[in-house]
């Protein structure tokens, strides 16, 4: 009997060895298919994109192939080179001229002129002339400084709102809820569009103009959030202990409860930053945002629609650009949301 026993234990942990083995060898992955798993688990292309964006917001004056300002009507509405040389692309050799004659002179000028570089107009020109993809760069870094004030400002004021209303509770949360509820249920675009017409086109004001615009508009989000955080926070044992312990409500605030809504804070502005930069998108295409000849992406569609069948590309790169950074912030977003949230949190 004992040493049936003996077998029984033997073949058992024999199986459940191989069934370990098995196991592991179903759970290796070809290289294919380590590469799409990390592809799924880590957010590679969305982070890729958003580089791309900062690079390009940071360096625009060396990436941009041309000046983004330069106009050239000789060559408005021309279609993407993509890069390939063309009859355009011929460097003009002073040699060929007599520049001591003024005829030849001015030969010389007009064929100089006619002539860019393979660099410029890959992506066409627009109705002015000027070069798509550098306006595009030059859009880059218009939607991030724009966004990045407004977001900072939206942070700022609705984490503090937020903190405010779950702390103290009460008529201070009631009052504050009603504000957002009030606040959202203004007509944005329009109170923008009136805003701009008696404000935007007073020179150098209207950048600042519509970064206090998008601003009005970035700080909602922050206020639920963060009172929804401080509600769950407030009746933590740590909190109860540091108020029993003497300390006031601001240090309760400031050293306790608002660590703990950091990573919501931090989620929410992920999320929030591809909304202000479609905002900001809209209000340039409705000819409330950035004025020219400033390069915007909203406006830089907006210039294209009237010539969407002759050139088409005038449009659709800024809008390609647009689609894809919103797409890639959200994406990033909600993988964020998925790590920092122990309730979402994948672990596969």
């Amino acid at each position: 009997m004992a040493n049936q026993a003996e077998n029984i234990a033997t073949t058992a942990s024999t199986s459940v060895i191989g069934g370990g083995n098995e196991l592991r060898r179903v759970q290796r992955r070809s290289a294919p298919g380590q590469v799409w798993y990390f592809v799924r688990r880590w957010p590679v292309l969305p982070l890729i994109i958003m580089a791309v964006l900062l690079f390009c917001g940071i360096f625009a004056p060396f990436v941009a192939p041309a000046n983004e300002l330069e106009n050239s009507l000789g060559f408005r509405n021309l279609p993407p080179t993509w890069g390939r040389a063309t009859e355009y692309n011929v460097v003009v050799d002073p040699a060929d001229y007599d520049l001591s004659i003024t005829a030849e002179r001015s030969a010389y000028n007009r064929a100089k002129k006619n002539s860019f570089p393979r660099s410029k107009y890959i992506l066409g020109a627009d109705n002015l002339g000027r070069d798509v993809l550098s306006r595009v760069i030059f859009g880059a870094r218009i939607s991030l400084k724009v966004t990045a004030y407004a977001l900072t400002s939206g942070i700022i004021i609705g984490s503090a709102l937020g903190l405010a209303a779950g702390y103290f509770g009460g008529w201070t949360d009631e009052i504050l809820m009603r504000l957002v509820d009030v606040w959202n249920a203004l007509p944005f675009i329009l109170i923008a569009l009136v805003i701009a017409q008696q404000f935007l086109h007073q020179g150098g004001a209207a950048e600042g103009v519509v970064i206090f615009l998008i601003a009005l508009v970035a700080w909602t989000p922050f206020v639920r959030q963060v009172r929804a955080d401080v509600l769950s926070i407030r009746g933590l044992d740590y909190i109860m202990a540091a108020r029993v312990a003497g300390a006031s409500p601001l240090r309760l605030i400031w050293k306790h409860i608002m660590p703990g809504t950091f990573s919501t804070i931090l989620v929410v502005a992920s999320l929030r930053v591809g909304q202000l930069i479609l905002t900001e998108s809209t209000l340039s295409f409705l000819g409330a945002g950035i004025p020219d000849p400033i390069p915007a992406w909203g406006k830089s569609v907006s210039d294209g629609r009237n010539f969407i069948e002759e050139a088409w590309w005038i449009s659709l790169f800024p809008g390609l650009a647009i689609f894809l950074v919103v797409m890639s912030l959200n994406f990033f977003g909600d993988w964020l949301r998925d790590r920092l949230d122990p309730k979402l949190r994948q672990l596969d």
